[in-house]
């Protein structure tokens, strides 16, 4: 869905940039720099498309002031061309807006409380105790369990379950298939045997946080997990029971944290990063894809410990080299 046309000069003023063109030409769409065309506005944030500006036939580009000069259409200039990108293309494909009410499919108890102004689609079940914000929008077939809550203008997308007692923040988003405070992963041993341990905590998502889809967030064994303001998880994660992810960190597909681990604040997580449990992740860290992180990183920083592919026979020799290794210890 997008809004319809907007000028170059309303652009530049709205999200202060820096225009280089005429103002009145308008856009209603956004494109990439190969295939733009009439009426579509692309961006250059990443040096290996510079090569396309040239050729680039886009109504309009937004870029950095060291590439304005080599763009042959008019440019909105700001030092950070990729979230000015996410700002114009938000207003141009905004999410549409559910009008509010209930389904007639939907199963609310009335002992829920659900706001004027929230939505709540078809197929839903909402249990006694549900606390539902204003403006919330709860897509088809969600299940929300006793004692939950959800702030206002969170949007739950389809087939989200959030169970007993968590509490779901503002402004959250949260993809299909994702689940919030399912049993953490607890057993105790006994016999060579094992014994569940119940899982009583609950999960507290804050502000502005975003769950990719089929990603699983567990209860606490005891206390709660916390995913703090302004995190976003990719898809298909796991966050084990009783972990803590610090505000601003954002973490990419199909990584794990195991039990009690505790990431810092504005860290940067790749895709397939393992973390062993109980151990603590810094402020400020950079984790490449496919790491395996057995121990607490105290130090901000960038780290890495996948091994990029290479030709097989050239890996077996890589292998034999560090078995070899041991025999010099």
């Amino acid at each position: 869905m997008q809004t319809g046309e907007h000028s170059l000069g309303e652009l530049a003023v709205r999200f202060g940039l820096l225009l280089r063109g005429d103002p009145d030409v308008r856009v209603c769409r956004v494109a990439t720099l190969a295939n733009a065309g009439e009426g579509a506005i692309s961006f250059l944030a990443n040096a290996h498309y510079r090569k396309q500006l040239a050729h680039s036939r886009a109504a309009a580009i937004i870029l950095s002031e060291a590439d304005a000069p080599n763009c042959p259409v008019p440019a909105l200039i700001d030092r950070n061309p990729y979230a000015v990108y996410a700002r114009i293309a938000t207003l141009l494909y905004p999410v549409p807006l559910p009008q509010p009410g209930i389904h007639p499919s939907a199963v609310v108890h009335p002992e829920a409380r659900v706001a004027r102004s929230a939505s709540v689609g078809p197929l839903c079940v909402i249990e006694a105790g549900v606390l539902i914000g204003e403006r919330v929008s709860v897509g088809a077939a969600c299940i929300i369990e006793s004692g939950a809550s959800i702030g206002a203008d969170t949007r739950l997308v389809s087939r989200v379950t959030v169970r007993p007692r968590v509490h779901i923040g503002a402004r959250c988003t949260l993809q299909p298939g994702s689940v919030i405070g399912a049993d953490g992963f607890g057993f105790a041993g006994e016999d060579r045997r094992w014994i569940k341990v119940p899982q009583v905590g609950a999960v507290r998502l804050g502000d502005d946080v975003e769950i990719g889809a089929n990603t699983t967030i567990d209860c606490g064994a005891i206390e709660d997990t916390v995913i703090e303001n302004g995190v976003k998880l990719d898809n298909q994660i796991q966050i084990g029971h009783n972990v803590t992810i610090g505000e601003h960190t954002i973490m990419a597909s199909c990584s794990g944290v195991a039990g009690s681990t505790v990431i810092g604040k504005r860290c940067m997580i790749g895709g397939l990063v393992g973390f062993a449990g109980h151990i603590t992740i810094a402020d400020d860290v950079l984790i490449t894809g496919f790491s395996m992180i057995t121990a607490s990183l105290q130090k901000a920083g960038s780290y890495s410990s996948g091994i990029p592919a290479q030709e097989s026979r050239e890996w077996w020799r890589t292998v034999a080299r560090f078995k070899r290794l041991g025999r010099f210890g």
